[in-house]
């Protein structure tokens, strides 16, 4: 068993605000003003996005440099959807600044659903839970 990851969230004054560390980085997280936060950081499930997005773009960077091509700039977006019926996805686009093959667009596709990341989402994870 090895530990890929790990952050903690310590409380701040202001209600939902947190300070987030993971190694020597730090975040803020909060819920927007809608539900009484102060916007001031990522909320949870931006995290989750954020996570997703980010593993996209290392993976598909990574991928191009291994095999010797340039993919050049482009961007990742996610979003987090749910329903009334209880019913969650996530909605996932990349734009690339300089147009893809045919070939290389299936290619880009195919990778981003064997990301780390997407791989983890979609089998979902067991959280086992602690008071210390």
């Amino acid at each position: 068993m090895a530990i890929i990851a790990n952050a903690s969230v310590k409380t701040l004054p202001e209600p939902w605000s947190g300070d987030v560390t993971s190694g020597t980085h730090r975040l803020i997280t909060d819920k927007s003003e809608s539900f009484g936060g102060q916007d001031k950081g990522l909320a949870p499930y931006d995290f989750i996005c954020s996570g997703l997005i980010s593993c996209t773009m290392i993976t598909l960077r990574m991928y191009a440099q291994h095999k010797g091509f340039e993919l050049g700039e482009f961007t990742v977006e996610a979003d987090f959807n749910a329903n009334k019926e209880g019913q969650e996805w996530i909605e996932r686009r990349l734009a690339f600044m300089n147009p893809l093959s045919d070939e290389l667009h299936q290619k880009v596709l195919d990778i981003c659903q064997k990301t780390p990341v997407t791989k983890t989402l979609l089998r979902s994870v067991e959280i086992k839970t602690s008071l210390l």
